[in-house]
């Protein structure tokens, strides 16, 4: 199948850089959200980005003004119904995914493929409740889209093969890196990621150490370019205890178990950089642990 134009339901921090990189590549995007504000906000954004690429070297002026020009943005998401691929990325609710694609189906072409960019919900269990299981799957980006190499493609277990075939192309046109996991629990990254950001919240609540000494253990004497705590920020608590939630109710082993001090920063409303303070405090001029 010959993808020219893709869909992208929710303008935020996946949805930008999704549009952004596919917008680069030379499709035709056309970026959905409820909120007008955060349509504007995420144009910003990749505006912003772009203009670091250029300052950088990386992308030539021409190439980010033909960029910009591909990526058209509605809060209409029945104007997504002409895309020949469509890439869910709303917040990861599978409630809110279901209902997404419960607006969005009647609206579609016989032959767009439906994808989402959920980081564990079960792929099979979303087709399900699609019309066309065989043209939908897991296409999972990391964050930040526009710098990490890495794209897991998934299949339910009723994708065919030209849908699989069809995303690993458009992968593969964005210069990016696709690897095929299979439809369990988180997938590949964050079936061992959130475990281990699980652990370092354990030890920081059993009182091993602290947010700045479980940090520097880890960047330090493992070579990780982000302390486990400072990466949960970046990604935000409330994404890494749904995942951990996934993990639990999916595998039903104890292991997965959410750190209870994970639970009372989501509950206190401390999601991380989004919200200003998370296991890090970011409103002042440098983060300052919270613990």
């Amino acid at each position: 199948m010959d993808i020219q134009t893709i869909g992208i339901v929710g303008a935020g921090q996946m949805g930008n850089g999704i549009a952004h990189v596919m917008a680069l590549a030379g499709y035709d995007v056309l970026l959905t959200d409820v909120s007008a504000e955060a349509l504007q906000k995420a144009v910003d954004t990749i505006t912003g980005n772009l203009d670091r690429q250029v300052g950088r070297g990386k992308v030539s002026e021409a190439d980010r003004d033909a960029t910009l020009k591909r990526i058209v943005t509605t809060q209409a998401l029945a104007d997504l119904g002409q895309s020949d691929l469509v890439i869910e990325a709303a917040t990861e609710r599978e409630t809110v995914k279901q209902a997404i694609f419960e607006d969005l189906i009647p609206h579609l072409k016989p032959t767009t493929i439906l994808t989402s960019n959920t980081s564990s919900i079960s792929i099979t269990r979303l087709a399900s409740r699609t019309d066309r299981p065989e043209k939908f799957m897991g296409f999972h980006f990391m964050n930040p889209v526009p710098v990490m190499q890495l794209v897991e493609l998934i299949r339910g277990i009723a994708t065919d093969k030209e849908t699989f075939a069809a995303c690993r192309a458009v992968v593969e046109k964005l210069g990016k890196t696709a690897a095929s996991a299979e439809d369990f629990p988180a997938f590949i990254v964050n079936r061992i990621l959130m475990p281990m950001i699980n652990e370092a919240v354990y030890t920081l609540y059993e009182g091993v150490g602290s947010v700045e000494s479980i940090d520097s253990s880890l960047k330090l004497g493992a070579n990780h370019p982000m302390g486990p705590l400072e990466l949960a920020d970046f990604i935000g608590l409330d994404t890494c205890l749904a995942i951990m939630n996934v993990l639990h109710d999916g595998l039903a082993d104890t292991k997965y178990r959410p750190c209870p001090l994970l639970t009372k920063y989501v509950e206190a409303g401390w999601l991380g950089r989004k919200s200003q303070r998370g296991f890090y405090d970011y409103r002042g001029d440098v983060p300052v642990p919270t613990r």
